[in-house]
This record gives structure tokens, C-alpha cells and sequence, in this order.
């Protein structure tokens, strides 16, 4: 079976296993989503959701991101970890994007890899949740452990190298919630720990499953 076929059947049994194929960050306007996968960097998105509202109730609005003393946002996202330099990315890219988006965060991938703190992780899960563009690939280490091991990928550690692999093999269409619902399966079932592939409905299609159970197979009938 080609990796192809692999592929579309994972995406078919994700979809049964999380039919909500959403992002798990809470926001209501594009830049507010922006801000918060900015936040998330080195930090969980739980952690995120619990900062953000008083966040933006206090900064309610990109002029007021704009005009913040960054000293000011840091003391509001400190428990994110790494509150200095993001705080000053938050003012900066709301300056940016009133300056030279008219206060819309961008749509192409080349202005919004001009945004401060803003890398193709990022950029790619904007185009895909803000703007439905097909075939986006959000590299996260969620996306990176899983899709090694299923085979989807060569294993490689490196984001971009798992972006190309994944767009040649993924339906475009389903790429974007295809992700996310890779995140909700790191966390449940197949987390950085342990590979709980007893209780994992992809292990027909998984190569690391198949030498797991293999190896538990020669481990309990030794030769």
C-alpha cells in the first residue's frame, strides 16, 4: 500500500477518533489567534488559554498592543515562560500589522514570515484556520513525534523537512485539521512518554506499532 493510501486511511480514523478537527487555542479575531500560538512557543496551549483572556481584556484591541509598554504585557504572560521577548514580539507585530497590513494579519506566507517571532509553524496554521488555505502543514512536535512514527515522514527531526514530506503525501484539503487532530492524539494516546499503541486505532497502518508489537511477540514466544 502506498504511503498515499497509508495516509488517507489515518486521516479517515483520526476523524473518527476526534471528529472536532479544531485548534485547541482559544481567540476571536485573527490576530488574537496569532498572539496566542506566539505564546505557546516552549509552552502548553492550556497554559495559553488561561493567560489570554485577561490579556486581551486589558489590551482589547492592535492600537492598544501597539502603544503597550512591552514591560506591561510581559507581567501579563509571564507564567508563558519566555515573557521578555515575547511580549516585545506581541507589540512589535501589532505595530507591523497596522502599519503594513491595515490591521489584518496577512494571508501570504511571505508576510507573515516577516512578523516578528513568526515562523512557518505559525504562519502555515493562520492560513490554514483563518484562511481555509489547502495543504497547510503545521509542523509542531506533536505532528514531527507522531508522524515518524507512523511512517508518514523519514523520521526527521527538522519542521520543514516534515512539512515537504507530509504535503506530498496528505489530501490538501485535509492537512490543516489533520494536524490539530494530531495534537489531540499526542496528548491522549501517542505522547512524547510512551506510545500507547494497545490502545491506538492507527497501529494497522504504523510502522513503529508493528515492530513494538513484533518485539513484544519474540519477547513472550522466544525462539
Amino acid at each position: 500500500m502506498s504511503k498515499k493510501n497509508d495516509a488517507l486511511a489515518i486521516v479517515n480514523a483520526l476523524k473518527e477518533l476526534y471528529p472536532e478537527g479544531i485548534c485547541s487555542l482559544n481567540y476571536r479575531k485573527d490576530y488574537e489567534l496569532l498572539f496566542s500560538v506566539r505564546l505557546s512557543a516552549q509552552c502548553t496551549d492550556e497554559r495559553v488559554n488561561k493567560v489570554t483572556p485577561e490579556l486581551f481584556a486589558r489590551f482589547p484591541s492592535l492600537e492598544a498592543f501597539a502603544q503597550a509598554d512591552p514591560a506591561e504585557v510581559g507581567e501579563c504572560i509571564r507564567s508563558c515562560g519566555f515573557y521578555n521577548t515575547k511580549s516585545k514580539d506581541l507589540v512589535l507585530c501589532a505595530q507591523m500589522l497596522l502599519r503594513d497590513y491595515g490591521g489584518k494579519v496577512p494571508r501570504e506566507m511571505d508576510s507573515l514570515l516577516k512578523l516578528p517571532g513568526i515562523g512557518r509553524k505559525t504562519a502555515n496554521l493562520i492560513r490554514g484556520d483563518i484562511y481555509g488555505e489547502p495543504g497547510c502543514v503545521v509542523a509542531d512536535t506533536h505532528c514531527i513525534r507522531i508522524t515518524g512514527r507512523l511512517g508518514l515522514t523519514d523520521g526527521t527531526k527538522d519542521p520543514a523537512k516534515v512539512e515537504d514530506q507530509l504535503r506530498r503525501v496528505l489530501p490538501p484539503e485535509e492537512s490543516n485539521d489533520f494536524c490539530h487532530r494530531l495534537v489531540l492524539h499526542g496528548r491522549a494516546v501517542c505522547t512524547a512518554r510512551e506510545a500507547r499503541c494497545g490502545l491506538c486505532p492507527l497501529t494497522p497502518w504504523c510502522t513503529y506499532a508493528k515492530k513494538e508489537f513484533k518485539k513484544q511477540s519474540a519477547d513472550t514466544y522466544p525462539h
